[in-house]
């Protein structure tokens, strides 16, 4: 039985009294940020808290139970052979030592270092959860007060109470700066965008970044990087991460036509990832007088370095309401570039555009839902009261927040490695659009030709359909880009307008940028005798809506879902499967691999969490043949497979819930009725 502590932080009364939020600027209704000392005075008008200034919570880290299991378990695992091995972390097992400042403090590195040799692993996170002790412990205390102290010593690192460390057989490369920068340049050059390297003072010192951005981006109003230097940002930052935030760093920039024919450096030169950090350091100093500047860039366009320092702009006052009823003043410094770099040679024109009709720029005013169809505004609304707009923190569907409904789209299809296709959807264009399907509200759904079919174009890239993704976050694309299904508004509408509004809501400067490629994922069966060795279960779903591939109105393909979840834990009605495609699911299951190890340490305190050990094993038969033969089996309905030590179980999901078809030890053998 783990060791069973009442809750530190609620005393074990499941709930915590918390200052309300409106005691942080005091009984004011419009508040500074940037106070210099809280005001604990709570506002009396609050929509909280009423006046009293706190809040009651529900307690989150004892789940309201007012006990707490002082226990953590780190688990190391070698992805080559399936071996793992844990350590369990309880008090009077800990083995503190002093650090250089006197503290007792308990490190745990050390035992992850010894776990990755006992499975034959190498790992690269070996900085294990370090546990600091009271300053009452000492090791002459009698050992129930002692393990006390340490429980509660653990209970401060509960927040995972299962780790999970991955490891190789054998190290991964290191990656070498210089190779990883020639890599982004070369695909800047490739997707003809920006590559930004950006110094930023943050306190006393420079934090690094590296992104993609559309050439006219402005500087982001964000934090600036934590990264210590150019090489270590280099070290942490590939393609997909610098991809990460282009649309929302260029929602503000108008559209221009690409050039991708004009002439460009056929081979990205060397870089000099030393010259290069020391460039935008020395950038970092006003060369006139030696100030400290806010930062520097160094752009790549055009096959070259341009070279910019980073000043700060007018303060500009953000008023920003307050779930208390209160408003809060912020005033932020913009940044902007000290030069601005030419146009690189592959832009273009202006692309025309008019103003969204559903949002108002500067403001939080979204179409209201009474206008929802295309319907008039409702006078009785009693959202807008018949002004067709009302306040809303989401996006505006319309236009994705760029305020703009472009005449042009341009979208770029790629592998991300050598191969891009560049194509211009134009408003207006005349083209044959066949009547494939009506919604049931009567609008007509038409198909436009191949060339605005995405789908069509994996295959020129060596892709599957279902491949297709957004390059910045990877989301996947409906069927209607898919499949050149477009819904027109009304009768004789001009398919190719609706079909470029669609497609550019919410892009970076009308780009949609698409990657034709299919996702870094690990194999079915290596998971699977991963999620076996953890004792765990791997559930694995899969729906098969093939027989709906000619019917534009309904969902079609194969849809995936990989989980590793406790071994007892019920399949649920509503898990469903919605990935594209089984390498997307198990890419997904992959990066999200710790925190659903995590999430399987039992919720009762006075369960223990458990501990696994396996020597290595051989990969089991990858089942996805009998998976797909399954699906087929039960079009129409998803089933869900839960891989376990004892074997394996098969539900389908029907109407009426969950239904148990078959279990037992193997897949191939089961008899399913």
């Amino acid at each position: 039985m783990p060791v069973v502590v009442t809750c530190p932080d609620c005393d074990g009364m499941t709930f915590t009294l918390e200052p309300c939020r409106c005691t942080t600027y005091g009984d004011r209704f419009l508040a500074d940020a940037d106070v210099p000392e809280p005001r604990r005075e709570a506002y009396r008008g609050c929509e909280q808290c009423g006046g009293a200034g706190s809040i009651a919570y529900p307690c989150y880290r004892c789940g309201r139970r007012g006990q707490r299991r002082a226990q953590l378990v780190v688990t190391v695992a070698n992805l080559d052979t399936g071996a793992v091995a844990s350590h369990l972390v309880v008090p009077g097992g800990l083995d503190p030592h002093r650090d250089p400042a006197g503290h007792w403090v308990v490190a745990l590195d050390s035992r992850v270092r010894d776990l990755a040799a006992s499975v034959g692993a190498v790992v690269t996170d070996v900085d294990g959860p370090s546990l600091w002790l009271s300053k009452q412990w000492r090791p002459d205390l009698p050992a129930a007060q002692r393990h006390e102290l340490e429980a509660h010593a653990i209970l401060r690192g509960d927040h995972a109470p299962w780790r999970l460390v991955p490891g190789r057989s054998a190290a991964a490369p290191a990656v070498d700066p210089a190779t990883r920068l020639a890599r982004l340049c070369a695909t800047a050059d490739l997707l003809l965008l920006d590559l930004v390297v950006e110094a930023r003072r943050q306190g006393p010192r420079l934090g690094w970044a590296i992104r993609y951005e559309v050439p006219g981006s402005p500087v982001p109003a964000g934090p600036p990087g934590w990264h210590r230097d150019l090489p270590e940002v280099l070290t942490h930052t590939d393609v997909a991460n610098a991809l990460t935030g282009l649309a929302e760093r260029g929602r503000a920039v108008p559209a221009r036509l690409l050039r991708p024919d004009s002439p460009r450096p056929p081979v990205t030169p060397a870089v000099d990832v030393d010259q290069l950090e020391r460039r935008v350091l020395a950038d970092c100093v006003d060369p006139a007088g030696g100030d400290e500047l806010p930062g520097a860039q160094a752009l790549w366009r055009d096959g070259r370095w341009w070279h910019t320092t980073l000043r700060p702009g007018e303060p500009v006052e953000i008023l920003a309401e307050q779930p208390t009823g209160q408003v809060v003043r912020r005033v932020q410094v913009p940044m902007s570039r000290g030069y601005q770099p030419p146009d690189p040679s592959w832009l273009g024109e202006p692309v025309d555009w008019r103003p969204c009709p559903d949002c108002q720029p500067g403001s939080r005013l979204r179409a209201c839902d009474c206008r929802l169809g295309g319907r008039p505004a409702d006078l009785d609304c009693p959202h807008c009261c018949g002004a067709g707009l009302r306040p809303s923190a989401l996006h505006c569907f319309t236009c994705g927040d760029t305020h703009r409904l472009h005449r042009t789209v341009l979208v770029t299809l790629t592998d991300l490695r050598h191969r891009v296709v560049h194509l211009t959807w134009q408003t207006g264009t005349p083209e044959v659009t066949p009547l494939v399907a009506t919604q049931p509200n009567g609008k007509p759904v038409v198909q436009l030709p191949d060339r605005y079919r995405l789908g069509s174009w994996a295959a020129v890239l060596g892709a599957r359909p279902e491949d297709l993704a957004d390059v910045d976050g990877g989301h996947e694309f409906g069927k209607d880009l898919r499949d050149g299904y477009v819904t027109l508004p009304w009768a004789g509408a001009d398919p190719v307008g609706e079909y470029v509004r669609s497609a550019g809501r919410g892009t970076a400067a009308g780009r949609l940028l698409v990657v034709a490629a299919a996702p870094d994922a690990p194999p079915l069966p290596e998971l699977l005798r991963l999620a076996l060795g953890l004792d765990l279960a791997l559930v694995v779903g899969v729906y098969d809506l093939r027989h709906n591939a000619g019917d534009p109105l309904l969902a079609d393909g194969l849809r995936w879902s990989v989980e590793v979840k406790p071994r007892d834990a019920p399949v649920k009605p509503d898990d469903l499967p919605y990935r594209p495609s089984l390498a997307a699911a198990l890419a997904w299951c992959a990066e999200c691999l710790a925190d659903a190890v995590a999430g399987a340490a039992p919720t009762e305190p006075t369960t223990p969490i458990p501990a696994p050990w396996s020597r290595p094993r051989d990969l089991v038969v990858d089942p996805e043949p009998d998976l797909l033969r399954l699906a087929a089996r039960h079009a129409g309905q998803p089933v869900t497979v839960r891989f376990t030590r004892a074997g394996c179980a098969v539900h389908r999901h029907d109407d009426d819930g969950v239904r148990l078809l078959a279990e037992g030890p193997d897949l191939r053998d089961l008899r399913l009725t």
